[in-house]
């Protein structure tokens, strides 16, 4: 099973992230500029674009290496998922954006304190390890919470909810189209007793 840039996509456009070419387009790689067309002038809006990008790559590598323990071991294709999602999320709710960067750089800097290593470069299990130790798994999602709270809303709430809102995610699990919800014809083809039965 492989999740893939269309598969966050698509849970962007059910966050109302993605409407029409223009946003799926900017959530793509840019251009490179061309001499003369005005798309890189030092202006404040190229500034605001780059600001905190280190401390952005920085937090996507810990969210791609949290992923890898979340998400069931069948599934393929962390990276250009998460990465996708992130981009889009930056973009629609730079707000939120800014909580789940804060809550991922602190986690790798706990993991540089008690494992003197990146939390991307510790082995799965020991990831798996430092999040319980930390709590997040008994934690209440709180954005304004203490740090095991926050991780809990700003990473792990929110990897599972991409996750298993994208057509991949959801097919895992059966709820890739709702009852009561449009899909394909197979959807259509099986009665409400489909859904009691799982």
């Amino acid at each position: 099973m492989r999740l893939s840039r269309r598969d966050a996509l698509a849970v962007l456009a059910g966050l109302g992230a993605v409407g029409g070419g223009v946003t799926v387009g900017a959530l793509g790689t840019r251009d490179p500029p061309v001499a003369g067309d005005g798309a890189t002038d030092g202006s404040e809006a190229d500034a605001e674009d780059t600001e905190g990008t280190e401390d952005a790559e920085a937090a996507r590598s810990v969210l791609v290496a949290a992923a890898e323990v979340l998400y069931p071991s069948a599934v393929e294709g962390h990276r250009e998922f998460v990465e996708t999602y992130v981009a889009g999320r930056r973009r629609t709710d730079p707000d939120h954006h800014a909580g789940v960067v804060a809550a991922a750089n602190e986690l790798d800097a706990v993991a540089r304190d008690w494992h003197d290593a990146e939390f991307e470069a510790l082995a799965p299990e020991t990831r798996d390890y430092l999040l319980r130790d930390l709590g997040v798994d008994v934690a209440d999602p709180d954005p304004d919470g203490n740090l095991s709270d926050r991780l809990r809303f700003f990473v792990v709430n929110d990897l599972l909810y991409a996750f298993y809102t994208s057509p991949t995610g959801g097919r895992l699990v059966g709820t890739e189209n709702p009852t009561g919800y449009p899909g394909g014809l197979e959807s259509y083809q099986r009665g409400p007793e489909a859904s009691e039965d799982g």
